[in-house]
């Protein structure tokens, strides 16, 4: 029995909440929420506190720089953006919440910029590192130079962030440590978990699961139309594209006849107009089409990557798999974190597949304990071309339905 009592605190510990501010360590929170999300801007935490003693503790104000740690392992570094504190006849209370460090370029403007022949590189640590962040990772096979690229008075830097990453597909996010990275997610690493739900109730480990599904945002076909300015450079790549024959895996083809349409009515030192590019979503069975106008373009290799990157977005929305669990952990012990690849087996559901996890909140306090609210998408879509030229097939049970990926088409 003591043995069992040990285990069971030291799980409690591994789970325990801590902020770290001005090298002071506060826990023993009544509630608290941390979530983070790829397709959430800035990562965001939340606690509240009751003190007893009638003392608010010192140094704890706006704009302080802070860790979140669950257990001994680091979930975010950011500030504080909001401190409250509340007294009453019943009680004393500081309620504190803050974010990552995405939260500065989210608020604020970019500093100006006019660059050429840049690299995806250079042109990310010319809009961040004036705002403070100086760790940045590219997490992808390549990058691009963009011919040029121009920021406007009062353009917030997580937009101008944003653009130029989409011309390469990518997107942006932090880690823990407080690092930006730019790339896209790794579908070739092994799933963390399994996550089960059986009606006889033997192995499962779910509190509950939810699946969604919407055809609001789909789109059965995305037209991109764009026109490019007058560069010094008109250099083309073929790109690897999703081949859709194998009915579990997304691999890479390599093809040297590309089924794009660009209609070229210009020169590289003119300028070009009619730039085109058409993706078709499979798993939409009927009519729906979107067109989406671009107003500058370096090529047809950007308007590529953005209509891809626009069609994995539509087919990201068209479904999202909830799952609670207890505590903050997988049963080996690794956090839940987002960009995990989890396998869900539910009966009820008919799920027996692997899914990519977009998101996760930790929530807990005295009255509930410790829960993690999983949000999963459909595995191998977002992000598409981070890594083009991974061909290793992807772990874990086979679907029941065939999987098919976003086809780049040509224009009937």
């Amino acid at each position: 029995m003591a043995t069992q009592n040990k285990q069971a605190a030291q799980d409690i510990d591994l789970d325990k909440v801590s902020v770290i501010v001005g090298g002071k360590v506060h826990s023993d929170w009544s509630a608290y929420g941390i979530d983070s999300d790829f397709l959430i801007p800035a990562d965001a935490w939340s606690m509240r506190l009751g003190l007893p003693a009638g003392i608010f503790p010192e140094g704890v104000a706006r704009g302080v720089p802070i860790q979140v740690r669950v257990g001994p392992d680091v979930v975010m570094s950011g500030r504080i953006d909001r401190v409250s504190r509340t007294v009453s006849r019943d009680q004393v209370s500081l309620s504190v919440t803050g974010r990552d460090g995405a939260a500065i370029l989210v608020d604020c403007a970019s500093p100006l910029l006019t660059s050429r022949q840049a690299s995806l590189e250079e042109v990310i640590a010319q809009v961040v590192r004036p705002l403070g962040i100086k760790n940045i990772e590219l997490h992808a096979e390549s990058s691009i130079r963009n011919d040029k690229i121009t920021t406007e008075p009062g353009e917030r830097a997580w937009d101008i962030l944003l653009r130029a990453c989409a011309g390469r597909g990518l997107w942006p996010w932090f880690r823990p440590d407080g690092t930006l990275v730019i790339g896209g997610p790794d579908y070739t690493a092994a799933p963390v978990a399994t996550l089960v739900m059986r009606r006889s109730g033997k192995g499962n480990n779910l509190l509950s699961l939810t699946d969604e599904s919407s055809m609001e945002r789909s789109f059965s076909r995305l037209t991109v139309l764009a026109q490019g300015h007058a560069h010094s450079t008109n250099k083309k790549k073929e790109l690897g594209i999703i081949d859709v024959t194998s009915p579990n895996t997304f691999s890479v083809a390599e093809e040297t006849n590309t089924t794009d349409t660009e209609q070229d009515t210009g020169l590289a030192e003119t300028g070009q107009h009619g730039l085109k590019f058409i993706v078709e979503d499979p798993t939409v069975t009927y009519y729906r089409p979107q067109v989406v106008v671009m107003h500058d373009a370096d090529d047809l290799e950007q308007v590529r990557y953005r209509a891809r990157k626009m069609m994995a977005d539509a087919r990201l929305e068209g479904y999202t798999l909830i799952a609670r669990v207890q505590g903050h952990r997988t049963s080996d012990g690794v956090l839940w974190e987002p960009g995990q690849r989890i396998h869900v087996i539910s009966e009820p559901h008919g799920i027996d597949a692997v899914y990519f996890l977009m998101g996760r909140e930790f929530t807990g306090g005295r009255p509930g304990g410790a829960v993690t609210t999983l949000r999963l998408k459909e595995d191998g879509v977002w992000i598409p071309d981070a890594w083009p030229k991974k061909k290793k097939a992807r772990k874990g049970r086979k679907k029941k339905k065939l999987e098919t990926g976003i086809v780049d088409v040509e224009p009937g």
